[in-house]
């Protein structure tokens, strides 16, 4: 990686994603020792995305006004405070101020796209942004295992572990990165108009013979799949009794799932197949696994689970966005994804509550149930409306 602003982009998100996977499989842990109940607990990995919802486009326009890199330093300053507050965190209300401070100053991914895409051309734009894929995976395959390990010496050495990682990369960006945006651009970017996530713009995208449907199910099979991401380690805790580095460990592994699905095997099966017929056969896999993960009886089988759950999941994130950018014309994509990334912010804001709820109300095997019967309801309509539809018929050349 010769190109010093990119290799510098990537380490910004690798960390960012390093830091999030550090902090994510100890929090029900952290935040149990002060007291927590489940529902608390999901109100607290709510806040951090209910805040990055806000947070995130706002850096996004504040870049396009001030530049990319200072708000990229205001960003990790941020996220350098917020990891500082959760190590000396003595109380539960320190817990919330920690993550809501970092959900609306650290949501920098916007703002790396961006920087991307003013230093690269057309031909090799698709390649610096999969470095952020990049990036994302191996942070969450590395994250959970160190934060798991760290974690052994107590709670707070992980975030001070990520605190450590940001000043370094803060540091780099500061005498490292060159701004990325000419007055030219900028002053450009200020006058052009922005894609906003409104309800008129929800609605008129929902009404489109295709990208509606499309956009109904990302949300819906985002909602199941946020609600297994975000309780899973409080659902570890419950069910099997394992600490924070056994949890660790156990995300490391469907990071690794991931990775080897999003990076070769997607890629393969979109050639061979249509996007219509691989949604439908992913989300009736998610349902079935997330029924078994409900009701897994060891860990042993709990890892067998996992499989398919991360190869259903990660194809299915992956193909509905594909399918999104070919339902719209290409002056609308970034508006169309833009709805979609939204509409799954809000997954994550609500799935936490709702999974520390049927946690603590029902019992251990009820946010596996839910989904399912969620998803189930999901296959039925996926099968009637998006499976054959007319706009999917194109079969890939093999």
């Amino acid at each position: 990686m010769k190109n010093k602003p990119l290799a510098s982009i990537f380490l910004i998100v690798f960390i960012d994603l390093l830091g999030f996977g550090l902090i994510l499989p100890l929090l029900p842990y952290y935040a149990e020792s002060f007291g927590a109940s489940d529902t608390v607990i999901g109100l607290l990995v709510a806040s951090y995305a209910a805040a990055q919802l806000v947070g995130a486009p706002l850096l996004g326009r504040l870049s396009d006004r001030f530049g990319r890199r200072p708000i990229l330093l205001l960003s990790l300053l941020g996220t350098l405070v917020s990891f500082l507050i959760l190590g000396f965190a003595n109380t539960l209300w320190l817990l919330f101020i920690a993550r809501i401070s970092d959900g609306i100053t650290g949501g920098n991914i916007s703002v790396a796209q961006a920087y991307i895409a003013d230093v690269t051309d057309e031909k090799s734009r698709a390649k610096g942004l999969g470095m952020i894929g990049a990036a994302f995976g191996l942070g969450f395959i590395f994250g959970p295992a160190t934060g798991g390990f760290l974690s052994q010496w107590g709670y707070a050495v992980p975030a001070f572990a990520a605190a450590g990682l940001v000043t370094i990369n803060l540091l780099m960006v500061y005498f490292w990165l060159p701004e990325s945006l000419t007055p030219d651009k900028r002053a450009a970017l200020a006058q052009a108009e922005k894609p906003k996530f409104t309800i008129n713009a929800l609605l008129d995208a929902l009404k489109r013979p295709f990208s509606g449907p499309l956009l109904i199910t990302r949300f819906i099979f985002g909602l199941a799949f946020s609600i297994f991401q975000t309780i899973f380690s409080l659902y570890a805790l419950r069910r099997f009794n394992l600490d924070a580095q056994q949890t660790g460990y156990v995300l490391t592994y469907v990071g690794v799932l991931s990775v080897v699905v999003q990076g070769g095997l997607v890629g393969k099966l979109s050639e061979k197949f249509r996007d219509d017929l691989l949604i439908t056969v992913s989300v009736g896999i998610m349902a079935i696994s997330l029924l078994g993960w409900a009701f897994a009886p060891s860990v042993t089988m709990l890892l067998i689970i996992l499989a398919p759950i991360a190869f259903s999941g990660g194809i299915l994130n992956t193909v509905i966005s594909s399918a999104l950018t070919k339902t719209v014309q290409p002056q609308e994509i970034g508006g169309i994804l833009g709805l979609a990334t939204s509409l799954e912010s809000l997954t994550r804001v609500i799935a936490p509550t709702l999974g520390g709820l049927l946690l603590e109300k029902l019992g251990f095997w009820s946010p596996g149930v839910f989904g399912a019967i969620v998803l189930t309801g999901l296959f039925v309509y996926v099968w009637r409306v998006i499976f054959n539809h007319p706009l999917a018929q194109a079969v890939p050349e093999s």
